[in-house]
């Protein structure tokens, strides 16, 4: 079973990637992020006969989070239990979609990125992934041998080695020790980082900012991750970023990363 999440950054203006990512890694599940599109807007007559139903979650042109799966779509959840609002008035952004595609509970997260140290979409960020946190805790207190998959763009740096220059980021978001702090209490929680074991070292990045020639500068970061549960561990048996997805006209600013599950 191969799985991949992607922040996609507008699934309408992509759909053309997409499906061709779907193709040529031969894809399963893939979770994607930055939709941008309300769920009638969801470009659904490119996936006709292709074999792939899809579930999206999106209210307006911002955030948005999807699910395109050949191997069932069940159980849809739009949202964690407790997930926090934000804004006045305080709405639930769409941040979060789980389905049970192939015996697996897959969650698309785009987790919210913060703006600043010290602002009150910094905080919001650090209390949403502090409910996410007790919440898939209680999903391994029920049952331990529950296989999920925790994906997305978590907007975490969650080590030096996963961005550029730690000197650039160090009075910004993404590295701070809170949000690292809060990354690794989803893991401490019972979640593995599936993909760092097969794509080592530093320099090995999903995410470009378009601006300033960061992608052929290789001024990245990591920031998108898979996290499994032990049962999703236990059939590991390799992962990858494509990198080549970044280049070319219309790329989004991120790269998909996949992971593949013994039968």
């Amino acid at each position: 079973m191969r799985i991949a999440t992607w922040n996609v950054n507008s699934v309408r203006s992509r759909i053309d990637r997409v499906m061709g990512v779907l193709q040529r890694h031969d894809l399963d599940v893939l979770l994607l992020q930055e939709t941008k599109a309300r769920d009638d807007q969801f470009p659904a007559l490119a996936l006709e006969g292709s074999g792939y139903e899809f579930v999206n979650h999106g209210l307006n042109q911002w955030n948005g989070v999807g699910i395109i799966s050949r191997v069932g779509l069940e159980d849809v959840q739009k949202g964690f239990s407790d997930m926090p609002s934000y804004g006045d008035p305080a709405v639930a952004e769409a941040r979060a979609l789980g389905a049970t595609c192939g015996g697996v509970r897959v969650w698309s997260l785009y987790v919210p990125n913060g703006r600043e140290l010290g602002h009150d979409h910094y905080h919001y960020k650090l209390d949403w992934l502090a409910r996410l946190r007790d919440t898939a805790e209680g999903w391994l207190i029920e049952d331990r041998q529950a296989q999920i998959v925790l994906a997305g763009d978590w907007n975490i740096a969650p080590t030096d080695d996963d961005v550029w220059s730690v000197e650039y980021y160090a009075d910004k978001t993404h590295t701070s020790e809170p949000e690292r702090k809060a990354f690794e209490a989803v893991v401490d929680a019972g979640y593995t980082d599936l993909v760092r074991p097969y794509t080592p070292g530093p320099g090995v990045y999903t995410y470009w900012d378009y601006t300033q020639l960061a992608f052929p500068k290789k001024r990245g970061m990591r920031i998108d991750f898979l996290l499994g549960s032990p049962a999703v561990q236990e059939r590991m048996k390799g992962a990858s970023i494509d990198r080549e997805e970044r280049k070319g006209k219309g790329a989004s600013d991120h790269a998909p990363v996949i992971i593949d599950l013994t039968d």
